[in-house]
């Protein structure tokens, strides 16, 4: 999927309402993060803070969940977003998330703009490290 044919802007706009729905009552950093999957759904996610802090679940998580409980699917696209609608940057390990359910040619927007997971997670482990192995 050419990047024109990305609308960051409802990507932008799924992202912020997801982050209505988090639960941040701890931090007081809502989070919302968005998805644009390989068939043209759109999946999205929001945090969901728990008081062990360690148990937190963060936007991106809940994102997977859903895109696996609505059929599943790959990432073309991503977008997060704080309170502000300012794009946040996925922590390593929901970009570790990201990279396993991604799209071939997956990017994201980042603060510095549109970047591809392979910029935002180089060298990255993921399931073809885990085949033909003896």
């Amino acid at each position: 999927m050419p990047m024109d044919t990305i609308d960051w802007e409802a990507l932008h706009a799924a992202a912020t309402a997801a982050m209505g729905h988090a639960y941040a009552p701890y931090s007081k950093f809502p989070v919302g993060a968005a998805a644009l999957l390989d068939d043209g759904r759109v999946v999205s996610g929001c945090n969901v803070e728990n008081a062990s802090y360690g148990l937190t679940l963060c936007a991106e998580c809940t994102m997977v969940g859903a895109l696996q409980m609505g059929g599943g699917g790959r990432i073309r696209a991503f977008y997060c977003v704080d309170a502000a609608g300012a794009v946040l940057m996925p922590c390593g390990r929901c970009r570790q998330l990201l990279y396993e359910f991604r799209a071939p040619g997956m990017v994201l927007m980042t603060g510095s703009g549109v970047r591809t997971m392979d910029q935002v997670l180089p060298d990255a482990f993921g399931p073809e490290n885990l085949e033909n192995q003896s």
